[in-house]
């Protein structure tokens, strides 16, 4: 099935400074990079540009980091559209959730996955057939 990630679990799977966070992320987007199964947002690439020439300790320069986005264009990705903006609107106020963080469970539904990874939002919660799963939790 199709797993949708935000773009922390992206972020650390670039930053090496990261630590335990860098390992976990770089293992997860290995295999879904070798089961296809990863599926991703423009919101989520655009938030990942920003964030890796900006926000890390040690920033990528922008033509490294446009190169990093371009590899995962490989994904499938869901395009921010009218219909994603409408229905995240909606889940914002029935889920008391963020905006950007019901922009990305809408994507998720969009693209029919059944998982999300993002440390984001409570790991075991669930909206419709989406499971949270943050990968970093302590087992």
């Amino acid at each position: 099935m199709p797993s949708f990630v935000d773009t922390n679990v992206l972020v650390y799977a670039e930053d090496r400074d990261a630590g335990r966070k860098h390992e976990i992320a770089r293992d997860l987007i290995v295999d879904l990079w070798n089961s296809r199964e990863g599926v991703l947002s423009v919101q989520v690439l655009q938030e990942l540009y920003v964030t890796l020439t900006r926000k890390v300790r040690r920033p990528l320069a922008p033509a490294r980091a446009a190169d990093v986005v371009r590899e995962y264009l490989a994904w499938r990705v869901v395009e921010n559209d009218s219909h994603l903006l409408v229905a995240s609107m909606a889940l914002q106020q029935k889920a008391s959730i963020s905006f950007w963080d019901a922009l990305v469970v809408e994507a998720a539904s969009t693209a029919a996955c059944d998982r999300l990874y993002s440390e984001d939002l409570n790991s075991g919660q669930r909206f419709g057939s989406i499971e949270i799963v943050n990968p970093f939790a302590r087992r």
